[in-house]
């Protein structure tokens, strides 16, 4: 038996990354006077250190507004492809989807990407043209492009027509016509096309049955699960049954309970079929689990998830200046910390290695590895990683590897040297397109092809340059080399610490990382020579003073400027042999098999 709740809708808002996903939530929070002044101009939800730094949605939440007497629960997803996992899990906690199309650029790999979930699980769309006020937006046209899309994807004649409203999310705009001069500054045409056609929540009668579907982690109250009620209710103090992945039953007394409300948890006494809440009290919690009611064994199905595509080698720092930086840096705590990680992200996979001391861990993408690699050295771990590497599959006795679809956006001027670079490492051009002097270029390239790309791609473009990159399929893997990084390594000779006299003889070699003054250890990588071979450079050697060197020429001369390298600079730089020495201060690339 079934029933449907009238006043309630649960939502996700999905798009591609940077089509305005969680300004337009924002912007809903703020028309139902969820936002303080304070936060107004912020993308409210994007709470975590990293997505505020990086501009980005790495982490689905979820929120609640109130309009019309009606809750709306709702879900923010990440749009990047690397995240795709916390995309997945959602899809089973509502009951409809808001796609986010950019009215300039239209459906991008991470439409079809997301399209293809919410399809699976038959949620109705509703989508949002957004951006519609950017100079060469073409609304009408995004719209066509999104049919042809859902066309491509064997979608039914019923599911083609879906409702479309135009805004303008940064500007708090929206309309039911696509002309940005028919905007109002209000975002009520949304909040009124999600009330009509949205569905309400229809619940099964019974016991009380949850799923998780994100995890969190709060210094007061330890693991949090955040998901969906599917039947029955639930009372905080109440004694329930957690259905584990391996088939254990554990049984745990829930703390507290938790609804949304704009950004807040806001705790409650009991909770209903159909409600989106938060339960803490148990700190075995694993995304996909079911809790139901004590002495009921009745499993919801496991959350499936795309696999893995890449993977990378983690271990201990033991180069010459591990624990100078780091607090966690033992084996025991980087193991803990890996399988916390592995309990709130589906998308990551963990693998025991021939030495205690290394982990192989299966991921999305660099950007995924990378994001938990920051997490990691801010938390106060020291460790070593390796490069990526693609994950291959044996299918009938042959070998298949992954492709990407990627779409490279450049200034059409570099536009020869983006093709002609990623022709090199294999890639298809599939497609090119010049819009407003920009060229997009719309690639299928094996996976292992785009390793370490990022740096030469922003090279190439003056540092102008986006590429997107989406998970295609598996095809036949080619007995091909792919042209990766063309340079070699300067490599520190000796330990000690950088003179500018050590510099000043081996700049004309390449392009340093290191400054007079920085410490370094033999096999240290401190620059990238310009030559395809490795070379190994004494850049601690000292002036010996005499009558004709006096102590003062080595102050004034001038060196060129070093290259500062961040994180997912020296992943991509990084080769087999090589790897990355991460720690809470700084990273350290040395030569050296993990």
């Amino acid at each position: 038996m079934s029933e449907t709740m009238m006043n309630k809708r649960n939502v996700a808002i999905i798009a591609h990354v940077d089509h305005g996903k969680t300004s337009l939530v924002n912007e809903l929070i703020k028309e139902t006077n969820g936002l303080t002044n304070k936060t107004v101009e912020e993308r409210a939800l994007d709470s975590n250190e990293l997505e505020k730094e990086r501009g980005i949605t790495i982490l689905a939440k979820a929120t609640s507004i109130y309009y019309k007497e009606t809750t709306i629960n709702i879900v923010d997803t990440p749009g990047h492809a690397d995240f795709g996992g916390e995309v997945e899990r959602i899809m089973g906690m509502v009951d409809g989807v808001v796609i986010v199309i950019d009215a300039f650029e239209g459906p991008m790999p991470q439409t079809r990407f997301v399209l293809e979930k919410a399809l699976a699980y038959q949620l109705p769309l509703l989508t949002v043209v957004n951006k519609v006020d950017r100079k060469g937006a073409n609304p009408n046209q995004a719209v066509d492009q999104l049919l042809d899309l859902l066309i491509e994807l064997g979608v039914d004649e019923e599911q083609l027509d879906f409702p479309v409203v135009y805004t303008s999310a940064l500007n708090g705009t929206s309309s039911y016509l696509p002309e940005a001069t028919s905007q109002e500054k209000s975002m009520k045409p949304v909040l009124d096309l999600i009330l009509e056609e949205m569905p309400s929540p229809v619940v099964q009668t019974g016991d009380f049955q949850f799923q998780i579907a994100l995890v969190s982690y709060d210094n007061y109250l330890g693991q949090v699960a955040i998901g969906r009620v599917f039947r029955g209710s639930i009372k905080s103090g109440e004694t329930v049954s957690l259905l584990q992945l391996d088939g254990k039953v554990r049984q745990f007394r829930i703390s507290k309970l938790f609804v949304f409300k704009n950004l807040e948890r806001v705790p409650v006494i009991e909770a209903f079929a159909g409600d989106i809440v938060a339960i803490s009290g148990c700190d075995e919690m694993t995304v996909g689990e079911t809790i139901t009611k004590l002495g009921t064994t009745d499993c919801l199905p496991v959350i499936d998830v795309q696999e893995p595509t890449m993977q990378m080698l983690f271990s201990i720092n033991d180069s010459p200046f591990a624990g100078q930086d780091g607090s966690m840096l033992t084996m025991r705590k980087i193991e803990e910390r890996l399988l916390r990680e592995l309990k709130q992200d589906v998308s990551l996979k963990m693998y025991s290695t021939d030495s205690p001391n290394k982990w192989l861990l299966y991921g999305r993408g660099e950007l995924h590895f990378s994001i938990l690699i920051e997490k990691m050295r801010r938390e106060g771990f020291e460790f070593q990683v390796s490069s990526a590497s693609v994950l291959e599959k044996e299918i009938d006795g042959k070998k298949y590897e992954p492709f990407e679809k990627v779409i490279a956006r450049a200034k059409e001027e570099f536009s020869g040297a983006v093709i002609e670079s990623l022709s090199q490492r294999g890639g298809l051009l599939q497609e090119m397109e010049v819009k407003e002097g920009k060229a997009y270029l719309t690639f299928s390239i094996p996976t292992r092809g785009m390793i370490g790309y990022l740096t030469e791609f922003l090279t190439l473009t003056k540092g102008t340059g986006i590429f997107y990159q989406q998970f295609d399929s598996y095809q036949l893997a080619k007995n091909q080399k792919y042209l990766t990084r063309k340079t070699g390594s300067l490599l520190s000779k000796y330990t000690g610490v950088v003179t500018t006299y050590g510099l000043e003889n081996i700049e004309d070699r390449g392009t340093l990382f290191v400054n007079a003054g920085d410490k370094v250890y033999e096999g240290m990588i401190i620059g990238e020579h310009h030559q395809s071979s490795d070379l190994e450079v004494n850049i601690t050697r000292k002036r010996h003073l005499n009558n004709m060197h006096s102590a003062t020429k080595e102050a004034t001369y001038v060196l060129k400027s070093t290259k500062q390298m961040t994180l997912e600079e020296s992943m991509s730089f990084i080769k087999e042999n090589e790897c990355a020495e991460v720690t809470p201060l700084e990273i350290r690339l040395r030569k050296y098999s993990l």
